[in-house]
């Protein structure tokens, strides 16, 4: 009956969620009304019933159909939304665009920053003395322990140079399945090359380039339909995702690992402050920035997905901060599993900085900074755009340099805690790689970006 009772509450909350969604209150404010529903409701089936109650368990499995269903309709998306959002950026290009020119701009920029990110994690980790000695291991941890130490094995026998070989696809079919650990940034690479050869074709056969176009463009239409499909059931999933942590997460667990947490989000907003010095540096508003990607960094953070923020992230680009159409589809696109400034560079270094002491790395030597700046850019490609992908950019770069992997394994109960601010991070890296990109090469309409008025508008609620 207990069980039966905390269902029937859920779903109360859930129909709440759909009489705000009757009454057009904003998606922003549902999504977050899901969040904060979620963190109250699960923190009371904590306090009332403690973690390990047997009516609670039941109810959280069910519970978990709702949250555990939107996260693998958002995992869906990945591969569809990375190939036809590419594909079509090419057959947006004009004939003064110069491809190589934007995508070298999008990359560099990525890659800088995720650099600067992981130097940040460093400063950050150092500054508040962690010390991987002051996480506990329960029967949680250690069974994410044994998983991660499974999945090691797909990437521990492999340089460094023959990881980078694994991001070029051998059988695309399998990459489209996401079979691989890479595949994300394999259906990039395959994606660039269908592209560049509809460019060819454009050249010399315009009448089948054009064919080619509008199939694209079918095919984006209905693939961003199925994407408002998956987005209206952000709040609902977000509600039961909440509710699922807070309920069975350790309180003990997260006050042990406050400080790692507290960190992480120092590390985070201290990158946000870069992003915004690099606009300042580009000439750019950065007050005015914030106003216009609101909505997207509320879903990137409160959704964890920067995949199922890739739409709001290309039409806020266009809409609101006035990047040309291409290169807000390569920074977007790239940005999904390439130089994630959150899950590709500040995690990763922080895990690395907690252990390195105890394996005889002196942080105190540039050479040893250098080492493990450039192994994280280098690793922080093929990051997939849903949860999970800082735990595998962190599997590659602990294997690269030799380090053990429990402290990985250590993290779960605050992982998604962490992950929200990180998701965040990375999709606003890829609007800024976009914002400036389109500005160095006199792409950007800077009417637009300056324009009060002009913003993104339209919420998946239609």
């Amino acid at each position: 009956m207990e069980m039966i009772g905390i269902l029937i509450v859920f779903v109360g909350l859930l129909y709440g969620l759909v009489l705000m969604q009757q009454k057009h209150i904003s998606y922003t404010k549902r999504t977050f009304a899901g969040l904060g529903l979620g963190i109250l409701f699960g923190g009371s089936l904590q306090l009332i019933f403690g973690t390990e109650h047997e009516a609670l368990k039941g109810a959280i499995e069910w519970i978990n159909v709702v949250g555990g269903g939107y996260v693998r309709f958002l995992q869906l998306l990945v591969v569809p939304l990375i190939f036809i959002s590419l594909v079509q950026a090419f057959t947006k290009i004009t004939e003064n665009a110069n491809i190589a020119r934007i995508a070298t701009n999008v990359l560099g920029t990525l890659m800088i920053t995720v650099m600067i990110a992981s130097a940040i994690g460093l400063v950050v980790a150092l500054f508040y003395n962690l010390d991987g000695a002051q996480f506990t291991r329960g029967a949680e941890e250690s069974a994410r322990i044994l998983d991660l130490q499974e999945r090691q094995t797909e990437v521990a026998n492999l340089a460094m140079s023959e990881q980078v070989l694994n991001f070029i696809p051998s059988n695309i079919f399998e990459d489209f399945a996401n079979l691989r650990p890479t595949s994300t940034i394999a259906v990039v690479i395959f994606s660039s090359l269908v592209g560049v050869a509809y460019l060819g074709v454009a050249r010399k056969e315009p009448e089948q380039a054009e064919t080619f176009k509008q199939i694209i463009d079918a095919f984006h239409a209905i693939v961003m339909r199925i994407v408002t499909l998956v987005l209206r059931m952000a709040p609902f999933g977000i509600l039961a995702l909440m509710t699922r942590m807070t309920a069975t997460s350790s309180l003990q667990a997260l006050i042990n690992m406050g400080t790692f947490l507290i960190a992480n989000y120092t590390a985070i907003l201290l990158m946000f402050a870069v992003h915004m010095l690099i606009l300042i540096l580009h000439g750019l508003n950065p007050r005015q920035y914030l106003q216009k990607v609101w909505t997207v960094l509320s879903f990137a953070f409160t959704s964890r997905s920067s995949a199922g923020s890739l739409p709001m992230n290309v039409s806020t680009q266009t809409d609101a901060l006035g990047v040309d159409s291409t290169t807000a589809n390569f920074s977007g696109t790239f940005g999904l599993s390439i130089g994630q400034n959150g899950c590709g560079g500040i995690y990763p270094t922080m895990l690395v900085a907690i252990v390195a002491p105890a394996v005889g790395m002196d942080l105190s030597s540039p050479a040893t900074w250098a080492t493990i700046i450039l192994t994280v850019a280098i690793s922080s490609f093929g990051v997939a755009g849903v949860g999970g992908g800082a735990t595998f950019a962190s599997l590659i770069v602990f294997s690269t340099l030799g380090l053990p992997i429990e402290i990985i394994g250590l993290m779960i109960s605050i992982e998604p805690i962490i992950d929200m601010g990180r998701t965040a991070l990375n999709v606003n890296g890829s609007m800024i790689a976009g914002v400036t990109s389109s500005k160095r090469l006199n792409l950007l309409d800077q009417s637009i970006y300056e324009d009060s008025n002009q913003q993104f508008v339209s919420e998946p609620t239609n």
